[in-house]
């Protein structure tokens, strides 16, 4: 659903040495004691001192590659060229993978961190893409909210309708993305962002239309930037970003929007024919390891779902947190993005053609 991106400057020579390691070994040989792991992941979305680690204790060789997006991970995935035992989707994609039966499901007596681990309310969540918690553990999690900046608005901002303020003109950043834009659309108008409702998708698209002329620029990541200079006021942002972006700039606040919003779940799934399914077991359980989990928390900075992690940072604003560990439970009308199929795609691009060309 995200494209996740680490903007810590940090030196990533583990990481390019295990693609490098990839491509020589064609992703095909036995290399370690035990074995391999094929591993499919986000870019910069995990600590590559963690691999290095589960190598060293477990004898097993990890064979590691990077994606962008869901959408580049999906065909990679489907054709089989590359035989991955473990990839790390999205909400949606996990649901369209489960409805085209390209999982195998979790046994979660191989993986007892998994299991005590990883709190009961992100299992909750992820029945949104996933009813049965039969295919998907969650790695990391976050919410879609609106970050301002306080010494450029008249009052808190607390509701999507805030972005239709035309005070705001040209001080407004909207995600440069379909079903995140909208999400706020839907939201601000009672409904789910998963609909297929022709009426409630065409009062969304005008809705956003409506919205265009106050809006600065579509964007991802310059979204980041732009707050932390002050080139805008307020922003649709993703949480993770906004922990970064409030130690950049104490001015700026993040909020999750009283009409509700997404609550996104990035998790780890076993591929249907993984060839070293046993091993990627042993691997995800690895990482469901409190000192694992907190190791990865702190190295990407998006919120972990292992509770037993979390008593363990020492900061306690980070610990407590209300961006990285807010009580959902005091919000109404969150979601998981759900994939709509082939069909429910295509009407949603077509809208938001329709959107950017007017």
């Amino acid at each position: 659903m995200k494209k996740h991106q680490n903007y810590h400057i940090r030196q990533t020579v583990a990481v390019l040495a295990l693609l490098i390691s990839a491509a020589l070994c064609g992703c095909a040989s036995d290399n370690g004691v035990n074995g391999q792991v094929i591993v499919y992941n986000w870019g910069e979305y995990i600590d590559p001192e963690t691999i290095r680690m589960f190598e060293e204790e477990s004898g097993i060789k990890v064979i590691y590659d990077e994606f962008e997006t869901n959408e580049s991970m999906y065909p990679k995935v489907e054709s089989g060229a590359v035989a991955y035992d473990i990839a790390c989707p999205s909400d949606y994609m996990i649901s369209r993978m489960i409805q085209n039966g390209m999982l195998s499901e979790i046994n979660y007596d191989h993986m007892p961190n998994a299991k005590k681990n990883i709190g009961a309310q992100y299992y909750e969540q992820s029945r949104g893409f996933d009813p049965e918690n039969k295919y998907a553990i969650p790695y990391c999690w976050g919410t879609v909210g609106i970050l301002y900046n306080q010494t450029m608005v008249e009052e808190p901002i607390t509701r999507w309708e805030q972005l239709w303020d035309e005070k705001y003109a040209d001080n407004i950043l909207m995600q440069d993305s379909v079903r995140d834009a909208f999400m706020v659309a839907e939201k601000l108008n009672g409904n789910s962002m998963n609909t297929l409702d022709a009426g409630e998708l065409e009062a969304a698209k005008n809705l956003l239309i409506e919205q265009k002329p106050l809006v600065q620029a579509y964007v991802v990541d310059q979204v980041r930037d732009k707050m932390i200079g002050g080139e805008a006021a307020i922003g649709v942002i993703y949480s993770g970003e906004a922990i970064y972006t409030q130690k950049e700039n104490p001015d700026l606040v993040y909020v999750i929007p009283e009409e509700g919003t997404n609550v996104w779940i990035d998790s780890w799934v076993i591929l249907k024919n993984a060839p070293n399914k046993e091993n990627a077991e042993k691997f995800i359980d690895f990482m469901c390891r409190e000192d694992i989990a907190l190791m990865n928390f702190e190295y990407i900075t998006y919120s972990t779902p292992n509770v037993a992690a979390r008593e363990l940072i020492e900061e306690d604003d980070i610990r407590n947190s209300e961006i990285a560990f807010p009580d959902l439970s005091q919000y109404d009308n969150l979601e998981t993005y759900v994939y709509l199929g082939e069909d429910g795609d295509y009407l949603y691009n077509e809208l938001w053609k329709e959107v950017k060309a007017y």
